[in-house]
């Protein structure tokens, strides 16, 4: 990561639901952060250089703090586990400026919002944003039991929400198809949940104006283009580059000794978003909306690859 980091320092940390901890970051000079929308994120990184990205829950709050919700992943890369039990209050971390590639409309005549487990953090903060609009809205909540529901009570206090527990369901999982068929003319949809449940809401969303549905990823929706074969003209600097089998775009340009921005490495947080001047992209990210990997005129260099036998990127 390249880009400019704030110093915060971990002022509060409250227990959520089994296994996952809100937890509040803020200046050490209680100076204001920097703005955030509902469905912004950060990135959080850790004592040990381990970088992750979280969304942001209170974006409408006075700006002296940012909340996120982590979930406690002993099966995951680390990350989860270092924060959870070995970084206590009073800790200095760093933070991004936040990002937003799951944006709010608030213009939209109705919302529906799904969130599956720790997804509901996002989902979260634009309930409260539309709640404090008097925005109309319906939320759908699925976790594995009452215990492993986040927010459950703020959400609650919101109103409009539909809690679906897999544990008091004999094995029925959330109908996001019978949820979408039953939303008025007009609605926008919102999903962040595990990969099956982003799958199925993407089946269920399939017939809708793409500009009307709504997904945020957290993990790598396909794996990065490694198959290679192609060559990387920057056209600033007018130096080329081979991409060989086995390596990322960003691999080689990072090997070359360029300092070229990025975060999370597997196209869901946006970081190095790259203009496409000519070429055609091999998308494998999981923030660009479908026209937008037709036209072509931009990509992320840290997973996707090249359709065609070279492309010119705007560095």
């Amino acid at each position: 990561m390249t880009e400019e980091t704030i110093p915060v320092r971990l002022i509060e940390v409250r227990y959520a639901a089994r296994d996952i901890n809100l937890y509040s970051l803020a200046r050490p000079d209680g100076a204001p952060l920097p703005p955030a929308s509902p469905g912004s994120h950060v990135d959080l990184i850790l004592p040990n250089g381990t970088l992750r990205q979280y969304s942001l829950i209170d974006v409408d709050g006075p700006g002296d703090r940012y909340t996120i919700g982590v979930k406690r992943d002993a099966a995951g890369t680390g990350g989860s586990l270092f924060l959870h039990d070995r970084v206590p209050v009073g800790s200095m971390l760093r933070v991004s400026h936040p990002r937003n590639h799951f944006p709010l409309n608030e213009q939209a005549p109705h919302s529906v919002l799904i969130a599956g487990g720790i997804g509901v953090t996002p989902i979260y903060a634009m309930a409260a944003r539309l709640a404090q609009l008097g925005k109309p809205f319906e939320i759908h909540y699925s976790s594995r039991s009452r215990d492993d529901a986040a927010l459950a009570r703020e959400l609650d206090t919101l109103g409009g929400c539909r809690f679906h527990f897999d544990a008091e369901s004999e094995g029925r999982f959330l109908d996001l198809k019978a949820i979408v068929a039953s939303a008025p003319d007009g609605a926008h949809f919102y999903c962040c949940g595990p990969l099956p449940m982003l799958k199925a809401f993407e089946d269920a969303t399939a017939s809708l104006p793409p500009d009307h549905v709504h997904v945020e990823y957290f993990t790598a929706k396909e794996a990065a283009a490694t198959e290679g074969g192609f060559s990387v003209e920057l056209k600033r600097s007018g130096t080329s580059y081979v991409i060989p089998a086995g390596k990322t775009i960003l691999d080689v340009l990072r090997e070359a000794g360029l300092d070229v921005p990025a975060s999370c490495e597997k196209g869901v947080c946006g970081t190095c978003e790259t203009r496409v001047l000519a070429g055609t992209p091999d998308h494998r990210d999981a923030i660009l909306t479908e026209s937008e990997k037709r036209a072509g005129d931009t990509m992320m260099i840290c997973c996707s690859g090249a359709k065609s036998d070279r492309l010119v990127l705007d560095l």
